[in-house]
């Protein structure tokens, strides 16, 4: 773990040459967890400078639950209702302020998950971050006032069988966004929230392997 700002820290994976391009990994409601370091450590292997912050950090630190039980997901839910998007997206640019810092980064993106699918969504809207990716991203409608916002590339991963995005906010999200030419949406028929996630019980190979092809190749386009 790395220090990033006042009481934050974030889990950092560095690629073989020691430099590259950095992505902000930004984490589902369960925290900066195995599934999200693996993430980082996947990125790290492509040849990113890979940073995973802990955005949790105010209201508990250190937060590394599973989506294996009750318990964890009822703890898990309660950190998403306390936690406040604005902030969290306050340091996430401290994140981005991170990577560009250290030796050899210059271009920064973002890459996030659920909760973190969100977060990537407002970090293209208020952020100086140069690319973003989103999978399945939560309450994106709520904020599609900032889509104007959106001046560098932003891609959505989008599950057409989302529980958490019923197919009504779907087409608001598509509607509101297919004008805006920085942004490309995909979308993944049949396929469930949390389709990316593994050893989740949604989670789907061919199109996790899809969704991830699709955003290699769109860091590469836009972070090199």
């Amino acid at each position: 773990m790395i220090a990033i700002r006042g009481g934050m820290q974030g889990y950092l994976a560095t690629p073989a040459s020691g430099s590259g391009p950095g992505i902000v990994v930004i984490q589902e409601i369960f925290g900066v967890n195995a599934v999200m370091r693996g993430i980082a450590d996947a990125l790290a292997a492509q040849g990113y400078v890979a940073l995973a912050p802990d955005l949790f950090w105010r209201l508990q630190p250190g937060v590394k639950l599973t989506d294996q039980s009750d318990a964890e997901w009822k703890a898990a839910l309660d950190l998403m209702n306390r936690f406040d998007p604005a902030t969290g997206v306050e340091d996430i640019q401290a994140s981005i302020d991170t990577l560009r810092a250290m030796p050899g980064v210059n271009k920064v993106g973002a890459v996030g998950y659920c909760l973190g699918g969100l977060l990537a969504y407002l970090t293209a809207a208020r952020t100086d971050v140069d690319a973003s990716v989103s999978y399945y991203g939560v309450n994106i409608p709520a904020f599609l006032g900032e889509a104007a916002n959106i001046k560098k590339p932003l891609m959505l991963n989008i599950a057409t069988e989302d529980g958490f995005v019923p197919k009504p906010m779907q087409e608001q999200m598509i509607a509101g966004l297919k004008d805006n030419p920085n942004v490309t949406l995909h979308r993944y028929d049949g396929i469930d929230h949390a389709f990316a996630r593994q050893g989740g019980k949604n989670f789907n190979q061919a199109a996790a392997d899809l969704a991830n092809a699709r955003a290699a190749a769109f860091f590469k386009a836009n972070l090199s």
